[in-house]
Protein backbone atom coordinates (compact mmCIF):
# COMPACT_ATOMS: atom_id res chain seq x y z
CA UNK A 1 0.00 0.00 0.00
CA UNK A 2 1.39 3.41 -0.93
CA UNK A 3 2.48 5.58 2.44
CA UNK A 4 1.99 9.18 1.87
CA UNK A 5 5.12 11.36 2.52
CA UNK A 6 3.71 15.17 3.15
CA UNK A 7 0.12 15.97 4.35
CA UNK A 8 -1.68 19.53 4.26
CA UNK A 9 -4.12 21.07 2.55
CA UNK A 10 -4.92 22.60 -0.78
CA UNK A 11 -5.74 26.28 -0.37
CA UNK A 12 -7.65 28.52 -2.77
CA UNK A 13 -10.11 31.48 -2.01
CA UNK A 14 -12.47 30.06 1.48
CA UNK A 15 -12.25 26.19 -0.31
CA UNK A 16 -9.77 24.06 2.08
CA UNK A 17 -9.09 20.62 0.97
CA UNK A 18 -7.12 18.14 3.10
CA UNK A 19 -4.81 16.18 1.36
CA UNK A 20 -1.93 13.84 1.37
CA UNK A 21 1.17 13.50 -0.63
CA UNK A 22 2.71 10.76 -2.36
CA UNK A 23 5.68 9.71 -4.48
CA UNK A 24 4.94 9.62 -8.33
CA UNK A 25 7.89 7.98 -9.14
CA UNK A 26 9.66 5.06 -8.09
CA UNK A 27 13.40 5.31 -8.91
CA UNK A 28 15.12 2.57 -10.45
CA UNK A 29 18.68 3.30 -10.36
CA UNK A 30 21.44 0.59 -9.18
CA UNK A 31 23.47 1.10 -6.37
CA UNK A 32 27.19 0.13 -6.34
CA UNK A 33 29.46 -0.07 -3.76
CA UNK A 34 32.97 0.75 -3.37
CA UNK A 35 35.14 -2.41 -2.64
CA UNK A 36 39.18 -2.67 -2.62
CA UNK A 37 39.26 -4.78 -6.21
CA UNK A 38 42.32 -7.56 -4.22
CA UNK A 39 40.30 -8.57 -1.45
CA UNK A 40 36.61 -7.08 -2.02
CA UNK A 41 37.15 -4.74 1.21
CA UNK A 42 34.24 -1.85 1.61
CA UNK A 43 35.78 1.25 1.11
CA UNK A 44 34.84 4.06 3.48
CA UNK A 45 35.05 7.61 3.77
CA UNK A 46 36.60 9.77 6.13
CA UNK A 47 35.93 13.43 6.77
CA UNK A 48 39.35 14.98 7.17
CA UNK A 49 40.42 18.19 7.57
CA UNK A 50 42.33 19.91 4.61
CA UNK A 51 45.96 19.47 4.89
CA UNK A 52 45.94 17.05 7.60
CA UNK A 53 44.91 13.55 8.76
CA UNK A 54 43.09 14.72 11.36
CA UNK A 55 39.20 12.94 11.22
CA UNK A 56 36.38 15.88 12.03
CA UNK A 57 33.93 15.02 14.40
CA UNK A 58 30.20 15.59 12.70
CA UNK A 59 29.16 18.03 15.76
CA UNK A 60 32.20 20.30 14.52
CA UNK A 61 31.41 20.90 10.86
CA UNK A 62 29.22 23.52 10.01
CA UNK A 63 27.77 25.18 7.04
CA UNK A 64 29.85 28.18 5.43
CA UNK A 65 30.16 29.90 2.23
CA UNK A 66 33.12 30.75 0.06
CA UNK A 67 33.08 34.50 -0.81
CA UNK A 68 36.52 34.14 -2.61
CA UNK A 69 38.86 31.71 -2.12
CA UNK A 70 40.10 30.04 1.48
CA UNK A 71 37.44 33.22 3.08
CA UNK A 72 34.26 32.34 4.18
CA UNK A 73 31.17 33.06 5.90
CA UNK A 74 30.57 30.36 8.73
CA UNK A 75 26.65 30.14 9.37
CA UNK A 76 25.73 28.26 12.11
CA UNK A 77 22.57 25.90 12.55
CA UNK A 78 20.25 28.44 14.37
CA UNK A 79 21.03 31.61 11.83
CA UNK A 80 20.10 29.13 9.28
CA UNK A 81 16.83 27.42 11.25
CA UNK A 82 16.33 31.09 11.81
CA UNK A 83 15.65 32.07 7.57
CA UNK A 84 14.21 28.46 7.27
CA UNK A 85 10.29 29.02 5.95
CA UNK A 86 7.57 28.56 8.16
CA UNK A 87 6.29 25.04 8.07
CA UNK A 88 2.48 25.15 7.25
CA UNK A 89 0.50 22.42 6.10
CA UNK A 90 -1.00 24.46 3.20
CA UNK A 91 -0.31 24.34 -0.62
CA UNK A 92 -1.89 27.78 -1.23
CA UNK A 93 -2.98 28.47 -4.72
CA UNK A 94 -1.90 31.56 -6.17
CA UNK A 95 -2.96 31.91 -10.38
CA UNK A 96 -4.51 29.31 -12.85
CA UNK A 97 -2.64 29.14 -16.15
CA UNK A 98 -2.71 27.32 -19.22
CA UNK A 99 -0.43 24.33 -19.25
CA UNK A 100 1.15 25.25 -22.64
CA UNK A 101 2.25 28.68 -21.35
CA UNK A 102 4.29 26.70 -19.23
CA UNK A 103 7.80 25.87 -20.41
CA UNK A 104 8.72 21.85 -19.45
CA UNK A 105 12.42 23.32 -18.48
CA UNK A 106 10.46 25.00 -15.45
CA UNK A 107 9.15 21.15 -14.15
CA UNK A 108 11.14 19.11 -11.51
CA UNK A 109 9.65 16.34 -9.21
CA UNK A 110 6.15 14.78 -9.83
CA UNK A 111 3.89 13.32 -7.00
CA UNK A 112 0.50 12.40 -6.21
CA UNK A 113 -2.12 13.89 -4.46
CA UNK A 114 -4.94 12.01 -2.60
CA UNK A 115 -7.92 13.00 -0.28
CA UNK A 116 -7.55 13.16 3.32
CA UNK A 117 -10.11 11.29 5.58
CA UNK A 118 -13.57 12.96 4.73
CA UNK A 119 -12.53 15.43 1.89
CA UNK A 120 -13.37 13.11 -0.61
CA UNK A 121 -16.18 15.39 -2.10
CA UNK A 122 -13.58 18.32 -1.91
CA UNK A 123 -11.50 16.59 -3.54
CA UNK A 124 -13.16 15.42 -6.50
CA UNK A 125 -14.62 18.44 -7.07
CA UNK A 126 -11.09 20.11 -7.48
CA UNK A 127 -9.70 17.29 -9.79
CA UNK A 128 -13.32 17.96 -12.07
CA UNK A 129 -13.50 21.57 -12.13
CA UNK A 130 -9.54 21.95 -12.66
CA UNK A 131 -10.09 19.31 -15.67
CA UNK A 132 -13.01 20.92 -17.51
CA UNK A 133 -11.39 24.35 -16.69
CA UNK A 134 -8.33 23.20 -18.50
CA UNK A 135 -6.23 25.42 -16.08
CA UNK A 136 -3.31 24.26 -13.80
CA UNK A 137 -2.59 25.49 -10.56
CA UNK A 138 0.07 27.33 -9.52
CA UNK A 139 0.80 27.28 -5.99
CA UNK A 140 3.31 27.51 -3.26
CA UNK A 141 3.97 25.09 -0.24
CA UNK A 142 6.84 23.83 2.08
CA UNK A 143 8.24 20.55 2.21
CA UNK A 144 11.40 19.28 3.52
CA UNK A 145 12.27 22.36 4.85
CA UNK A 146 11.87 24.17 1.66
CA UNK A 147 9.63 26.28 -0.21
CA UNK A 148 8.79 25.15 -3.59
CA UNK A 149 6.74 26.16 -6.25
CA UNK A 150 4.27 23.72 -7.50
CA UNK A 151 1.82 23.01 -10.30
CA UNK A 152 -1.63 21.48 -9.50
CA UNK A 153 -3.46 19.51 -12.30
CA UNK A 154 -5.95 16.52 -13.25
CA UNK A 155 -4.67 12.88 -15.12
CA UNK A 156 -6.33 9.75 -14.65
CA UNK A 157 -8.73 11.54 -11.94
CA UNK A 158 -6.61 12.21 -9.69
CA UNK A 159 -4.27 15.15 -8.54
CA UNK A 160 -1.33 15.27 -9.66
CA UNK A 161 1.69 17.96 -8.17
CA UNK A 162 4.90 18.91 -9.74
CA UNK A 163 7.32 20.41 -8.15
CA UNK A 164 8.75 23.74 -10.13
CA UNK A 165 11.62 25.88 -10.60
CA UNK A 166 11.56 29.37 -9.88
CA UNK A 167 12.72 31.65 -12.93
CA UNK A 168 16.10 32.14 -11.58
CA UNK A 169 17.32 28.73 -11.03
CA UNK A 170 16.28 28.93 -14.87
CA UNK A 171 19.94 29.27 -16.79
CA UNK A 172 18.77 32.04 -20.07
CA UNK A 173 19.82 30.88 -23.65
CA UNK A 174 21.83 34.26 -23.33
CA UNK A 175 24.38 33.00 -20.53
CA UNK A 176 25.48 30.72 -23.30
CA UNK A 177 26.43 33.22 -25.86
CA UNK A 178 29.79 31.30 -26.08
CA UNK A 179 28.35 27.96 -26.95
CA UNK A 180 24.95 29.03 -28.36
CA UNK A 181 24.52 30.24 -31.86
CA UNK A 182 24.27 34.02 -32.10
CA UNK A 183 21.74 35.38 -34.95
CA UNK A 184 20.08 33.68 -37.66
CA UNK A 185 21.35 31.29 -39.52
CA UNK A 186 20.64 31.18 -43.27
CA UNK A 187 19.06 28.02 -44.06
CA UNK A 188 17.20 27.77 -47.61
CA UNK A 189 13.22 26.77 -47.62
CA UNK A 190 13.87 23.92 -49.70
CA UNK A 191 15.91 22.04 -46.18
CA UNK A 192 13.30 23.39 -43.76
CA UNK A 193 10.76 21.45 -45.73
CA UNK A 194 12.46 18.01 -45.93
CA UNK A 195 13.38 18.47 -42.20
CA UNK A 196 9.85 19.09 -42.09
CA UNK A 197 8.92 15.79 -43.95
CA UNK A 198 11.44 13.98 -41.98
CA UNK A 199 9.54 14.98 -38.31
CA UNK A 200 6.45 14.30 -40.31
CA UNK A 201 7.46 10.26 -41.15
CA UNK A 202 8.60 9.84 -37.65
CA UNK A 203 5.91 11.21 -35.69
CA UNK A 204 3.72 8.95 -33.63
CA UNK A 205 1.63 8.71 -30.71
CA UNK A 206 3.33 8.83 -27.13
CA UNK A 207 3.20 5.87 -25.29
CA UNK A 208 6.00 5.36 -22.74
CA UNK A 209 6.05 2.25 -22.42
CA UNK A 210 7.64 2.14 -25.86
CA UNK A 211 10.79 3.74 -23.52
CA UNK A 212 13.11 1.39 -21.65
CA UNK A 213 16.39 2.30 -19.89
CA UNK A 214 18.50 -0.45 -21.81
CA UNK A 215 21.84 0.91 -20.06
CA UNK A 216 19.94 -0.33 -16.68
CA UNK A 217 19.28 -3.73 -18.41
CA UNK A 218 22.22 -4.53 -19.77
CA UNK A 219 23.81 -3.40 -16.29
CA UNK A 220 21.77 -6.15 -14.64
CA UNK A 221 22.10 -8.82 -17.28
CA UNK A 222 25.79 -8.04 -16.30
CA UNK A 223 25.81 -8.25 -13.05
CA UNK A 224 23.57 -11.49 -13.31
CA UNK A 225 26.10 -13.18 -15.45
CA UNK A 226 29.17 -12.54 -13.09
CA UNK A 227 27.03 -13.38 -10.38
CA UNK A 228 26.84 -16.75 -12.46
CA UNK A 229 30.62 -17.22 -12.60
CA UNK A 230 30.17 -16.67 -16.55
CA UNK A 231 32.65 -14.95 -18.36
CA UNK A 232 31.77 -11.27 -19.52
CA UNK A 233 33.22 -10.01 -23.10
CA UNK A 234 33.50 -6.64 -23.69
CA UNK A 235 31.63 -5.38 -26.28
CA UNK A 236 33.64 -3.57 -29.06
CA UNK A 237 33.53 0.03 -29.10
CA UNK A 238 31.42 2.22 -31.24
CA UNK A 239 32.50 4.94 -33.22
CA UNK A 240 30.45 8.50 -32.81
CA UNK A 241 28.30 9.78 -35.52
CA UNK A 242 30.30 12.14 -37.91
CA UNK A 243 28.47 15.63 -37.72
CA UNK A 244 26.61 16.44 -40.96
CA UNK A 245 28.60 19.22 -42.59
CA UNK A 246 26.40 22.01 -44.19
CA UNK A 247 26.62 21.41 -47.73
CA UNK A 248 25.33 17.65 -46.97
CA UNK A 249 22.33 18.76 -45.21
CA UNK A 250 19.44 17.47 -47.95
CA UNK A 251 21.24 14.91 -48.99
CA UNK A 252 21.14 13.59 -45.26
CA UNK A 253 17.80 14.53 -45.58
CA UNK A 254 16.63 12.69 -48.26
CA UNK A 255 18.25 9.55 -47.27
CA UNK A 256 16.48 9.31 -43.73
CA UNK A 257 13.16 10.30 -45.28
CA UNK A 258 13.79 7.06 -47.78
CA UNK A 259 15.35 5.13 -44.64
CA UNK A 260 12.04 5.94 -42.53
CA UNK A 261 9.61 4.80 -45.54
CA UNK A 262 11.64 1.80 -46.03
CA UNK A 263 11.60 0.48 -42.32
CA UNK A 264 7.57 1.42 -42.00
CA UNK A 265 6.68 -0.37 -45.84
CA UNK A 266 8.90 -3.76 -44.59
CA UNK A 267 6.75 -3.54 -41.31
CA UNK A 268 3.68 -3.56 -42.79
CA UNK A 269 4.64 -6.42 -45.05
CA UNK A 270 5.22 -8.93 -42.34
CA UNK A 271 2.27 -7.75 -40.43
CA UNK A 272 -0.47 -10.26 -40.75
CA UNK A 273 -3.31 -9.60 -43.44
CA UNK A 274 -6.49 -8.45 -41.96
CA UNK A 275 -9.44 -10.72 -41.72
CA UNK A 276 -6.35 -13.65 -42.18
CA UNK A 277 -4.81 -15.25 -39.17
CA UNK A 278 -0.98 -15.88 -39.29
CA UNK A 279 -0.34 -19.43 -40.69
CA UNK A 280 -0.30 -22.29 -37.79
CA UNK A 281 3.35 -23.80 -37.82
CA UNK A 282 3.30 -28.23 -37.35
CA UNK A 283 6.36 -29.65 -36.16
CA UNK A 284 7.98 -31.90 -38.83
CA UNK A 285 10.02 -35.42 -38.63
CA UNK A 286 13.64 -33.54 -38.58
CA UNK A 287 11.92 -31.30 -35.49
CA UNK A 288 11.33 -28.18 -37.68
CA UNK A 289 8.23 -26.58 -38.04
CA UNK A 290 6.73 -25.17 -41.74
CA UNK A 291 3.99 -23.21 -41.97
CA UNK A 292 0.49 -25.86 -42.45
CA UNK A 293 -0.75 -25.59 -46.33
Amino acid sequence: MARAIWSGTISFGLLNVPVKLYSAVARRGIALREIRASDSARIKHRRVAEGTDEEVPYGEIVKAFEITPDRYVPLSKDEIAALAPERTRAIEVQDFVDLDQIDPIYFDSPYYLGPAEGAEKAYSLLAKALGESGKVAIARFVFRNKEHLAALRPGDGVLTLTTMRFADEVVAPAELEDVLPQGKQKVAKKEVEMAERLIESLTTSFDPAAYRDEYREQLLALIERKAEGKDVVTPPQTEEPKPTAAPDLMSALEQSIAAVKDRKDKGKAKAPRKGKAAPKKRPTARGKSKASK
